[in-house]
């Protein structure tokens, strides 16, 4: 059954421009539409997943979505917000970051299922490779004239008075393969849409200009807003540069947090772009966060939804336990059941001391751990001063001076937490 497409994005936000017709098109039949991903590297980052997510709901309103990986488009470069061109892959890393790709997307996208709208991947890649210069400039440059390209905002701002790295051939010519992307795949697949960010606009026109032109048919574009922030800073970012659906580029504790901190109008936002809750769903927990905000509710299940659907359950559910583990009332308990990765990610940044293991075997005592051996007080005396305040925990246990570091204390056989106070943390890692 053919559910109404254009309407679902409109509640959830999705929608920047639509072709005249593409509403009407979609409810006619099952159809196909296709959105295309860079393959530079060996996984998608957050920035990917609005158009992801276009594609799951198409998939989920009875159409067949096809994840176009822009193997020859990627070696070029798209011109539009870039400044710089890309680097050429050779074919096996291509192929290598393709199967990751696809991993990454079988996340949200059905591809297994024999069902009529199961969802396919495709290289352009494959089509491309044969295609000579000569073939292209007369099969597909000729339909398209150099002033309707000089049109495009993506063109236009590269080679303005502003911009001083001005616009390579190469890149001039990424409309034109783009745009023969979705010529292509209207021929050989029945593709009619193509879907993308809003600063995609020009290349999806062009596409549909050459199936109007060459094609003699007619295909449609939608194109989602592009996401921003409501502090001004860049979406999908963080200290670490870009957050990466890969749990060994981005772990999943990193990726909870990062929705998890997320201000309550952006959690708003993305609750409706980033999940496949409902309406109604949606408007409850809005309404129950507005009674009680400092609860962070909205947050919390926007980020249970996401690192749920991205990486699993159970690398949700550690994530949220490592969030709430320095307040936890067993931390002692639960903070040995973490691993190694997602210890150093709850403690990142916190000042480490290494010391030999023979100093643990033997008995390290109180005053050593927090001055002599590990400068984290400054002296002996200071660190005498904070045991007899009862200021020193060990592992969130307050300790005495006369109290003995032991193999007792390691957390994944290597790892000893040190607090003076509420604020002053210190790791001891034992080599």
């Amino acid at each position: 059954m053919i559910k109404n497409f254009v309407e679902e994005l409109q509640w959830r936000g999705m929608v920047h421009d639509t072709m005249p017709g593409a509403e009407d098109h979609l409810m006619e039949e099952m159809r196909s539409a296709y959105v295309g991903f860079d393959p530079t590297a060996d996984s998608l980052h957050i920035g990917n997943l609005v158009p992801i997510m276009l594609l799951a709901h198409y998939q989920r309103c009875g159409h067949k979505p096809f994840a176009l990986v822009g193997g020859a488009t990627g070696m070029i470069g798209d011109p539009s917000g870039k400044s710089s061109e890309r680097n050429l892959l050779d074919e096996k890393t291509l192929r290598h970051n393709q199967n990751a790709i696809k991993k990454q997307l079988a996340h949200f996208l059905d591809f297994e299922s024999d069902v009529p709208n199961s969802a396919e991947l495709v290289n352009n890649y494959d089509w491309m490779k044969e295609f000579s210069f000569l073939e292209f400039i007369r099969d597909v440059g000729k339909h398209i004239t150099v002033n309707y390209m000089m049109a495009k905002d993506s063109v236009k701002n590269r080679i303005s008075s502003e911009s001083s790295d001005g616009m390579s051939f190469t890149e001039f010519t990424y409309q034109l393969v783009q745009g023969y992307d979705f010529l292509h795949l209207y021929r050989e697949n029945n593709c009619s849409i193509q879907m993308g960010g809003s600063d995609q606009w020009g290349n999806i026109t062009t596409g549909t200009e050459l199936i109007r032109r060459v094609g003699k048919g007619k295909g449609f574009a939608i194109t989602c807003p592009l996401i921003t922030k409501s502090d001004g800073s860049k979406f999908g970012k963080s200290e670490g540069g870009n957050v990466w659906l890969d749990a060994n580029r981005t772990s999943p504790y990193k990726f909870y947090q990062y929705w998890l901190n997320s201000s309550d109008e952006d959690a708003e936002k993305y609750i409706k772009i980033f999940t496949f809750l409902t309406e109604e769903d949606i408007k409850s927990i809005v309404v129950a966060h507005q009674e009680a905000p400092h609860q962070r509710g909205l947050q919390k299940r926007l980020a249970e939804e996401i690192t749920t659907m991205v990486h699993s359950k159970t690398d949700f559910e550690n994530a949220e336990k490592a969030s709430n583990i320095l307040f936890s009332k067993t931390f002692k308990a639960d903070i040995k059941t973490l691993d190694e990765h997602t210890f150093l990610d709850v403690f990142e940044g916190v000042p480490q001391a290494e010391l030999p293991k023979a100093d643990l075997t033997s008995g390290l005592d109180m005053i050593g751990a927090l001055a002599a051996k590990t400068n984290f007080l400054a002296s002996n005396s200071e660190a005498r001063r904070a045991l007899k305040e009862n200021a020193v925990a060990v592992n969130k246990e307050k300790v005495k001076e006369d109290y003995q570091l032991s193999d007792d204390d390691l957390i994944n056989d290597k790892y000893i937490i040190l607090n003076k106070g509420k604020k002053n943390t210190y790791i001891i890692k034992v080599v």
